[in-house]
């Protein structure tokens, strides 16, 4: 092997200048591809952290997956006759026995929940009327599961819990009505209670719509509000590992019948638009090394015609035609590895220096820098692909130097 790597390295030496270039063709490969990369991928850690950390990572309501089987079709499912257009007994919406299902719910290793009623209600101040969501919470448990605790700008969230009248709105809201910290409003709810109701905290998440349209209660401010005493309509998880939350709610699912949707699943169609992007971004990248082992080939490709001689010297004095492929393939081997060595350094430098550039985000009162992975799988990644192109690029001109016949070469036959 070391007669082999001998002849290799001589034959790459002979015509330095289109070895170096094949050379700084994988070495760019690679530095582009460590660096698209890492800005792709970090941009989409980054955007999925915030899509987790701003949603709850699983939600339960008052639904069903799949509609109950009405009675009549369970006891004679093989009728004669069947009854349409009945209208069914209105039935109080709500998750049932809520508290039993909390407990329920906190059994399972590494979950946190905390109940919430939801429904729409009317602000009304100063002759105008917005229509908003209403939703009851309970303080402490709702800053175990949410971030509207480091969202509230000013008051705070324990003001619900002394002001049995206490509200919060978001900034957004409070800009269009010209509401302030103390102010009072009239909350008008959809089953037509009409309560006033003290602004004790503000908060801003980024999000308009939801600084325009959201509001927090105490959750028995809101269930006398609207006639649902004791009932909870949804149920919002969050949980220590993040990524655990489908088979989590799918378990939850089972337990209570309710729905549970984690946030992968109401997050469906921007998951598999984040996989479309990493296709595009792999393949681009690639294609960038790919153009890099058509130089290699050339180079090799070079080397086969210009030795054929010493193939025919090398095959005549026992090298058999696997020995010569052999040779060229490891030329081939040579410039991917230590182009991908190099390529490595150069990718380093171009993300650190991404790293540090600043841009100001709409809605972000800091600039902020941009997001770059360094996970050392993009790099493994990053010298396999170069690596397998290199070897692949001389496999066609290595191949041809093993069929090379020594008798023709020598007689002077080519």
């Amino acid at each position: 092997m070391n007669l082999h790597f001998d002849i290799a390295l001589s034959h790459l030496l002979s015509r330095r200048r289109q070895t170096l270039v094949s050379l700084m063709g994988v070495v760019l490969g690679v530095a582009f591809f460590l660096a698209v990369s890492a800005l792709m991928r970090g941009s989409e850690i980054d955007f999925i952290e915030r899509l987790v950390d701003t949603a709850p990572h699983i939600t339960v309501s008052d639904e069903f997956r799949h509609a109950r089987v009405q009675p009549a079709t369970v006891a004679y499912p093989d009728g004669a006759v069947r009854v349409s257009n009945v209208k069914p007994l209105t039935d109080r919406r709500g998750i049932r026995q809520y508290r039993q299902r909390l407990a329920m719910i906190e059994s399972i290793p590494g979950a946190r929940v905390a109940p919430v009623l939801v429904g729409q209600a009317i602000f009304s101040f100063a002759g105008r009327d917005e229509a908003v969501t209403l939703s009851g919470i309970e303080p402490e448990r709702m800053r175990d599961v949410s971030t509207i605790d480091e969202d509230i700008v000013a008051g705070s969230l324990d003001a619900i819990d002394t002001d049995r009248n206490g509200i919060i709105i978001g900034v957004g809201l409070a800009e269009k009505l010209s509401l302030d910290i103390g102010d009072t409003v009239s909350v008008v709810a959809a089953e037509g209670n009409v309560r006033a109701m003290n602004i004790v905290g503000l908060f801003r998440t980024g999000n308009v719509n939801y600084d325009e349209t959201q509001t927090f209660a105490h959750l028995k401010r809101v269930q006398a509000l609207m006639n649902r005493p004791n009932v909870a309509n949804s149920l919002v998880m969050r949980m220590d590992d993040a990524y655990r939350a489908r088979d989590v709610a799918a378990r939850v699912e089972r337990m209570i019948q309710y729905k549970a949707v984690s946030w992968q699943e109401a997050s469906e169609d921007i998951l598999n638009t984040l996989v479309v992007r990493n296709v595009i971004m792999y393949s681009v990248v690639g294609a960038i090394l790919l153009v890099a082992a058509f130089g290699i080939y050339n180079v090799i490709s070079t080397v086969v015609m210009e030795k054929t001689r010493d193939i025919a010297i090398l095959k005549s004095i026992g090298f058999h035609a696997r020995d010569i492929r052999r040779i060229f393939l490891i030329e081939g081997a040579i410039i991917g590895l230590i182009g991908s060595v190099l390529g490595a350094f150069g990718g380093v430098g171009l993300m650190a220096l991404m790293q540090r550039i600043e841009v100001q985000v709409p809605g972000e009162s800091e600039p902020v820098n941009l997001p770059v992975y360094w996970g050392m799988d993009q790099f493994a990644m990053a010298a396999a692909f170069a690596l397998a192109a290199a070897i692949f690029a001389a496999y066609l001109p290595a191949r041809k130097g093993g069929r090379v016949e020594p008798v023709d070469i020598l007689r002077g036959a080519v």
